[in-house]
């Protein structure tokens, strides 16, 4: 008797056994769905980003064909307001010394003693020099979602500038008295984790001294802010607060990523002056900070030729952008910076003199510090992804550190879904300190702490719009960034629909309207180019009928572009080639707008347009360009407003719902800590 209890119950254990491994094996394969529907919708998010990055580096590469021809033949630089205005952005003289011409004039066009304040401004007042109580002021004022008064902006500009030309290119930081030090990683204007940040690690001080690693602005609406607070922080700890140059810390870049626009929609009438400063202030930042002599802290990476003692000698003002080079651009992409360069027989490569040589190689190491990535694969390649710096891998990170006698790398740069990762054998920590990047719940954000003993301590946080925010479940947290992911998606598609209906047709040959899987997926990466997985999101995507057939004009049934001009122009297909290329348009809008007034004439609204369709190697008759721009002149003065022309296409549904997410909304959130 006593037996069979023992067998019934050794049975009833095994039974809840194997209902435990059962479960488990469930568990794993839901938490293995799960997190490959997470990382597709960061491939989503990634490509389309970078996609962007590329496309900007490819606007500005046209700029510069354009500005070599008219450098060539100075008679045609009347014909384009648009090039003269890109040449003004790219070659503003950098003469040694502060009493250039140009230095001069920039202190007298933003002075801030030539800026009134409203008796009716109860905001943050500053003056020199900067105090801690006055930093108190500002960050409550700033909690408070006040507007720190233009006069006052020009003032912490100015101060900062100053302190920043006394700064060497790689600055040294110790941990001796402090015994600790903090790194930030990319904000791009999210005051709410910053603020985060300061919560949960206290303020600057003596005690707590803090490396802000670049890519303090664009992409959130609150960079102005941040950059100010930043700043503030910076002049009143100078030797506890290092501010580092991200590639964001760029006039071209700012220009399309929203930090130009930003300061218009905030300043209006002292805009111009504000951005001018921004501009040159960027220009003087430091390139890199070194830790203990351990530990190097760069917004991007390094490359091969990465040498931190040329870094210490170049003039780093020079670079208002880095996306320029400073010798012709076919020379650049030769080389003619490394060691082995001075064996080579290209006659066009020996015709770089000196100066130019040296400028070229500057501008190199530079470029490779802000826009680096590293990769898992040996070696150094050009960085085509992002179009700009280079991939490095572990044996690059290895010789540069040894080289220096280094043992870590602290980058940003790149978005990560923890705030945080190591890569090449954790010599290279990558830190992001934006959490919600691409959309609410994406991303963590994170900081670095690092002690005596340098090992880093990571601490992550994520900013919340409201309390529902923090109730969601990881599924459903997952399912709403998805959903976000393919929407952007889906915009991209639509915005493409004339030129993947011309790829289909050619694969449909007898007009059927189906095309099989691999048919699609080849055609939709042929014209969109953003390397994602297409067979695994084709149901999110497109109908298929019961014989595994693509239904391919299914993609476009969901959403259409609405706009407030004519059908007509619609007809034309006009109206998507502007939507698409929405971004290029703008950043041509906002060189031709030089004084910053958000309107430009019609004659310069059909000049971008022809720009455009030379960029994109598409034709925008003229013709229906002047319509646009007398369509848009609602009043008839012969002006547009742009920022009313970008703002008035919109994506819907079939009901007419506004699917179009404003990222001034995203990013206006107040921040609570989970």
């Amino acid at each position: 008797m006593g037996c069979g209890t023992s067998k019934s119950g050794m049975k009833q254990s095994e039974k809840s056994m194997k209902a435990a491994l059962l479960i488990q094996k469930w568990y794993r394969r839901y938490q293995a769905r799960l997190e490959a529907r997470r990382r597709c919708t960061w491939n989503i998010f990634q490509s389309i980003e970078y996609s962007g990055e590329q496309n900007q580096l490819k606007l500005y590469n046209f700029f510069d064909d354009m500005l070599t021809h008219l450098q060539m033949n100075p008679e045609s630089n009347q014909q384009s307001n648009v090039a003269s205005n890109m040449l003004s952005i790219s070659t503003r003289p950098h003469e040694n010394g502060s009493n250039s011409n140009a230095e001069e004039e920039l202190l007298k066009n933003t002075d801030p003693s030539r800026v009134k304040v409203n008796a009716m401004y109860k905001g943050a007042k500053l003056t020199a020099p900067m105090t801690s109580e006055q930093l108190t002021w500002l960050i409550e004022a700033y909690r408070n979602k006040e507007l720190l008064h233009a006069k006052y902006v020009l003032f912490v500009l100015h101060e900062t500038r100053r302190m920043l030309k006394r700064r060497p290119n790689i600055s040294y930081v110790s941990t001796a008295i402090t015994k600790q030090i903090t790194v930030c990683g990319d904000l791009h204007g999210k005051l709410d984790d910053l603020f985060i940040i300061f919560h949960k690690n206290g303020l600057p001080s003596p005690d707590n001294p803090y490396i802000f690693n670049g890519d303090f602005v664009d992409r959130g609406w609150q960079s102005v802010e941040v950059t100010i607070l930043l700043f503030c922080c910076s002049l009143v700890y100078p030797n506890d607060v290092f501010l580092n140059r991200g590639n964001h810390e760029d006039h071209v870049m700012n220009l399309r990523y929203g930090f130009v626009k930003e300061i218009m929609s905030k300043y209006k009438e002292h805009a111009t002056k504000i951005v001018r400063l921004f501009e040159d202030v960027f220009s003087w930042l430091p390139l890199a900070t070194i830790i203990d002599n351990k530990i190097l802290v760069a917004h991007g990476g390094v490359s091969d030729t990465t040498d931190l003692d040329y870094l210490k000698t170049i003039d780093r003002h020079r670079f208002l952008s880095c996306l320029r080079p400073p010798v012709d651009r076919t020379l650049a992409q030769m080389g003619g910076c490394r060691e082995d360069d001075e064996e080579d027989d290209d006659a066009d490569l020996h015709s770089i003199n000196s100066q130019d040589r040296n400028d070229l190689c500057a501008w190199r190491q530079v470029l490779d510090l802000l826009w680096s990535d590293p990769k898992n694969q040996k070696g150094c390649t050009p960085n085509t992804f992002r179009g700009g710096g280079t991939y490095f891998g572990p044996d690059v990170t290895e010789a540069v550190l040894q080289k220096h006698r280094l043992d870590l790398l602290i980058r940003s740069h790149e978005c990560k879904q923890d705030g945080y990762e190591y890569t090449h054998n954790d010599k290279v920590l990558t830190v992001f300190s934006a959490s919600n990047y691409y959309e609410m719940g994406s991303n963590r954000g994170a900081y670095v702490k690092l002690g005596t003993d340098l090992k880093p301590h990571i601490v992550q946080y994520m900013a919340t719009k409201d309390s529902a925010n923090r109730k969601l479940t990881i599924q459903q947290r997952v399912s709403v960034v998805e959903e976000s992911a393919i929407r952007d998606l889906k915009t991209k598609i639509l915005a493409s629909r004339h030129d993947l209906i011309d790829c289909y047709l050619t694969m449909d040959h007898n007009q059927t309207g189906k095309i099989t899987v691999a048919e699609w997926c080849a055609g939709v990466e042929e014209v969109l180019q953003l390397e994602l997985p297409w067979r695994t999101l084709r149901h999110k995507l497109v109908k298929c009928d019961e014989d595994g057939m693509i239904e391919y004009a299914s993609a476009f049934d969901q959403f259409k572009i609405m706009h407030k001009f004519s059908e007509q122009d619609s007809a034309s297909g006009i109206t998507e080639t502007l939507y698409r290329n929405k971004d290029s348009l703008e950043t041509i809008f906002r060189i031709i707008d030089k004084d910053n007034s958000g309107v430009i004439t019609n004659d310069e609204f059909e000049e971008a347009c022809s720009l455009l369709s030379k960029h994109i190697g598409l034709q925008i008759p003229k013709e229906q360009a002047r319509d646009l721009a007398k369509c848009i002149d609602i009043n008839k003065d012969g002006q547009i407003d742009f920022n009313e022309f970008l703002e008035a296409f919109r994506l819907v549904d079939p009901h007419g719902k506004d699917l179009t997410v404003s990222h001034n909304q995203q990013n206006g959130s107040s921040g609570e800590i989970t």
